[in-house]
C-alpha cells in the first residue's frame, strides 16, 4: 500500500522503508526553532543537566535557530532580560542561526527560516510556535512543540513520541480570480473543514492552482493549516520549490525531491475549484467563521493591519501599494503595516512600495509579531474593530477581549483603508 508524503518523509527520517499511520516514532530533528520563548526553553534545558555533573551542551548548534520577533524592540525590562539571557546562551552554545534585533538580518521567524535557506524538503522541523506549520510549504514536516519538548530536542536531537498522522488531501484546480489570493483560499478551506476538522492530521496540497502558486502563497496556506487543527500543512516539493530555494534562498547543491505514492491512502479528499472563489473574511471570534466579503462589507473599522508571518511578504506589500498609491487612507481609520523581514522591507523600499503605503497615511513599522497577538504595538481599544491580514481573530487576540478582529487578504485590507469600512476590492473605485 502506498504512502502519503508525510509517511514517506517520516520513513526516511527513521531509516525504514515504510511507516503506517498511527505508529509512534522518534525521528531525528533537522532544525529546531525558537523565538523569545527560547528563554523558557533554556530554563527547561538547564534543568535536564542539574545534578548530573555534565556540562549543558545542545546536541548540535548548527541545527538550532533562534529569532527575536515577538517583542522587538523589547517593550519591557522583563523582555529585555529574557532576550539578554537568550543572546548570551546562543553565544555560549555556538548557535550561528541566531537573529537578533537588527535592521539587516532580522524579521519574523517564519520568514527568516525560508529566506535564509534553513528549510529543505524532507526535513523534520519543530518550533516553539504553533505557526511552525508554515515551513511545510517547502516540503518539511514542520509543527509546533512546547518548551519542555524543545528542551528535550536540544539535548537529544530527536523528537519523542511522534504519531504518524493521517492526511487530508486538498486538491485545488483553476485560476484564482482577480483580487483573490492564497489567503482567501486557506480561509475558504478552514471554513469548510472547521477549526477542528483536521485535528491531528496533515493537509497535503495538490492541483494545478498549487503548482502555479509562488512560494509566498504556499507559505500562507501552510501557515494557516493549523487553524483547521492540522498538525502540519505540506506541499510536496516541485519545480517552484527548487526555484525558490536556489534563486531566493541561496541554497547550493542538490536538493532531494520526492512526493507521495500514486496509491497513497488519504483520510479524506477535499476538491476546490479556485475559479469560483471570491474574497473571504473570517469574522469574530473564530477563524472558521468565514463569509464572502459581500456578506460583511460596510462594517466600520478603527484599525487595519497588513503584515505578520501570514501576509507580510513582498507580493503582499505590492498588492497594498498598488491600491493605495496616490490615494489617502480615510480619516478615523488607522493603518499599520509590518513587513515579515528586513530583507522584504528593504526590497519594498527599493520598489517604492513603502513610500506609496506611508504617503497614503499608513504607519510602517519594523518587522515583528507584536500586533498579531496583541503583546506589542497596535493594541485595540474597547469596542474597536480591526481588519487584519494576520492568522487569528480569537477574543483578545490583538490585545483587548472587548474588541473584534476580522481577517482578510492584503487587497481587502488596502481597499478597506480607503473607505473605513470592510470593502470588496473588486468594487473599489
Amino acid at each position: 500500500m502506498g504512502m502519503t508524503y508525510v509517511q514517506k518523509l517520516l520513513a526516511k527520517a527513521v531509516g525504514r522503508p515504510e511507516v503506517a499511520v498511527g505508529e509512534v516514532l522518534e525521528p531525528g530533528v533537522n532544525l529546531a526553532m525558537s523565538h523569545e520563548n527560547g528563554a523558557l526553553v533554556i530554563n527547561q534545558f538547564l534543568e535536564i543537566y542539574e545534578g548530573t555533573g555534565r556540562e549543558a551542551k545542545v546536541w548540535n548548534p548548527d541545527n538550532i535557530a533562534i529569532i527575536f520577533d515577538h517583542r522587538v524592540p523589547a517593550e519591557s525590562s522583563k523582555t529585555a532580560g529574557n532576550q539578554k539571557k537568550t543572546r548570551e546562551f546562543a553565544g555560549k552554545q555556538g548557535i550561528k542561526k541566531f537573529h537578533d534585533v537588527r535592521g539587516d538580518v532580522g524579521g519574523i521567524c517564519h520568514q527568516i527560516l525560508p529566506e535564509n535557506g534553513y528549510v529543505r524538503p524532507g526535513y523534520v522541523l519543530v518550533g516553539t510556535d504553533s505557526h511552525t506549520t508554515t515551513h511545510g510549504a517547502l516540503g518539511a514536516f514542520a509543527f509546533g512543540v512546547g518548551a519542555t519538548e524543545m528542551a528535550s530536542v536540544w539535548a537529544l536531537g530527536k523528537i519523542l513520541n511522534v504519531e504518524v498522522p493521517a492526511t487530508i488531501k486538498v486538491v485545488v484546480n483553476g485560476k484564482l480570480p482577480r483580487y483573490v489570493y492564497a489567503k482567501d483560499l486557506i480561509l475558504h478551506i478552514i471554513g469548510r473543514l472547521t477549526a477542528q476538522g483536521a485535528n491531528y492530521k496533515v493537509l497535503e496540497f495538490h492541483g494545478g492552482t498549487i503548482r502555479t502558486m509562488p512560494t509566498s502563497g504556499r507559505l500562507t496556506l501552510c501557515n494557516m493549516s493549523v487553524e483547521a487543527g492540522a498538525t502540519s500543512g505540506l506541499i510536496p516539493p516541485d519545480k517552484e520549490t527548487l526555484r525558490y530555494l536556489k534563486e531566493e534562498a541561496g541554497v547550493k547543491g542538490k536538493v532531494e525531491v520526492f512526493g507521495p505514492d500514486a496509491d497513497a491512502v488519504y483520510d479524506r479528499v477535499l476538491e476546490i475549484d479556485a475559479a469560483k472563489l471570491v474574497p473571504q473574511i473570517a469574522c469574530p471570534h473564530t477563524v472558521d467563521n468565514v463569509k464572502p466579503v459581500t456578506e460583511v462589507k460596510g462594517k466600520k473599522l478603527n484599525q487595519i493591519v497588513i503584515g505578520s508571518c501570514t501576509n507580510g511578504r513582498l507580493d503582499d506589500l505590492e498588492v497594498a501599494a498598488k491600491i493605495l498609491k496616490g490615494r489617502r487612507i480615510v480619516d478615523g481609520t488607522r493603518m499599520l503595516v509590518f513587513p515579515a523581514s528586513w530583507r522584504i522591507y528593504h526590497k519594498a523600499m527599493d520598489l517604492g512600495y513603502i513610500q506609496a503605503i506611508s504617503r497614503a497615511g499608513a504607519v510602517v513599522c519594523n518587522p515583528g509579531c507584536g500586533p498579531c497577538l496583541g503583546i506589542h504595538q497596535g493594541a485595540l481599544g474597547d469596542n474597536e474593530v480591526a481588519l487584519a491580514t494576520t492568522n487569528r481573530n480569537f477574543k483578545g487576540r490583538m490585545g483587548n477581549p472587548k474588541a473584534e478582529v476580522y481577517l482578510c487578504s492584503p487587497a481587502v485590507a488596502a481597499a478597506s483603508a480607503l473607505t473605513g469600512v470592510i470593502t470588496d476590492p473588486r468594487e473599489a473605485k
